[in-house]
């Protein structure tokens, strides 16, 4: 594996740097900063708008549906840069999950009706997998769907179904027969979110913010038209959008802004006249951090390797999204660590002029809605158990 940028690439790396410069202005990070659900909504749409026309919106997808085109080592380059640039991501449920489903497995009407909304951020999506009293055990869902003539009529509940009450559609997995292992039997549906029997009950989280929701479904009729590939078997669609999402939840160039964040804000802090970083049991849990993140990055940049050859995440995903998320906690610990009693503030107690750490109120909504990142996408411990399974052989 060959790790190092070629001069093409470098020149790349320079292009993305100077765009984002450029793009991402004082005035639209104001707005992504806002908590207000209306202004973020807006600020995210404003974007990805950017991103669009810049004709960088989906690194990785095929030329021929609208993507870059870019090769493996230039989307690891360009979300790199976004993150060093403390720039967030896209919202991922079009543009990194059902879009690469719907121009893989979709009809081409399917194609050309969903997949230029998604490119240009005119219509959102969520994600609706996982339901009450199931966790991550998805192959157990009990939302059904029983034909009726054209249709599937639809009734059960999903969770944890993020933005949902700004999503315009959902691609949901349903169970449409109940023969075989549970497995078997699950298809995959697109069901606009304006239909008529959807609920959308809000979830707030323990940060105090409200992205989470239960969706309820009480005799959804939906077009046979929105399935995706044949009815029954959308667990094979839905692995492959899952070793997609898992491979995107590692968020290792997001993990390496904040411990450079971290680092740089403990050499600043100074207690009885010395600076944390100086500390020796800090700089021990730092370098622990440090050398994990960097074999996690060579981990990515081998599945990036095997990807541009040709291949496709497999077991590897599970790999990135144990330690991925795992890392993510441990910075988050280490930012709590650095805001100590001020991460108690929140921001209306702030007076830059009477108290000193501003970041203590973000150090605790991290840490606190962290602790879900090894939950969500299907918990650590289900991952633990694909890899014994596909590398083990156990």
């Amino acid at each position: 594996m060959d790790t190092s940028f070629s001069a093409e690439e470098l020149a790349f790396r320079d292009e993305v740097r100077a765009f984002f410069a450029g793009a991402y202005d004082e005035e639209l990070q104001g707005r992504l900063t806002s908590r207000d659900p209306a202004v973020y909504k807006q600020a995210i749409i404003d974007w990805q708008k950017r991103l669009y026309q810049q004709g960088w919106i989906a690194p990785g997808w095929p030329q021929e549906y609208g993507g870059t085109g870019w090769d493996a080592t230039r989307s690891f380059i360009y979300e790199t840069e976004r993150a060093s640039a403390g720039i967030r991501d896209v919202i991922p449920f079009g543009l990194k999950m059902v879009g690469p489903v719907i121009y893989t497995f979709g009809t081409q009407e399917q194609k050309e009706r969903f997949l230029p909304p998604i490119l240009n951020s005119d219509e959102w999506w969520c994600q609706g997998y996982s339901e009450p009293g199931s966790g991550s055990d998805l192959a157990s869902l009990k939302t059904r769907a029983e034909v009726d003539g054209d249709d599937y009529i639809v009734n059960g509940a999903k969770i944890w179904t993020s933005y949902a009450q700004f999503s315009d559609w959902i691609f949901c997995l349903v169970r449409t027969s109940s023969e075989g292992k549970k497995q078997e039997g699950i298809t995959f549906l697109l069901i606009d979110m304006s239909s008529p029997g959807i609920k959308v009950n809000p979830i707030e989280s323990i940060d105090g913010h409200h992205s989470l929701n239960e969706v309820e479904f009480n005799n959804v009729r939906v077009p046979m038209s929105n399935r995706i590939g044949e009815q029954d078997k959308g667990w094979t669609y839905a692995k492959a959008l899952l070793a997609h999402e898992r491979t995107a939840i590692a968020g290792v160039a997001d993990s390496k802004r904040g411990f450079a964040q971290i680092r740089e804000l403990a050499a600043q802090e100074v207690n009885g006249g010395t600076a944390l970083l100086a500390d020796p049991l800090f700089q021990k849990r730092l370098s622990d951090v440090e050398i994990d993140l960097m074999a996690l990055e060579f981990t990515e940049l081998r599945v990036l390797a095997s990807v541009a050859s040709g291949g496709a995440p497999g077991a590897e995903s599970s790999l990135l999204k144990i330690k991925g998320t795992e890392l993510q906690q441990a910075v988050q610990e280490l930012y709590m660590d650095l805001a100590a009693y001020y991460q108690g503030l929140l921001p209306s107690d702030l007076d830059p002029d009477q108290v000193g750490h501003a970041f203590g109120d973000q150090a605790r909504r991290s840490y606190m809605y962290g602790r879900a990142a090894t939950i969500y996408g299907g918990s650590n411990e289900v991952q633990k158990n694909i890899i014994a399974k596909a590398v083990l052989g156990l």
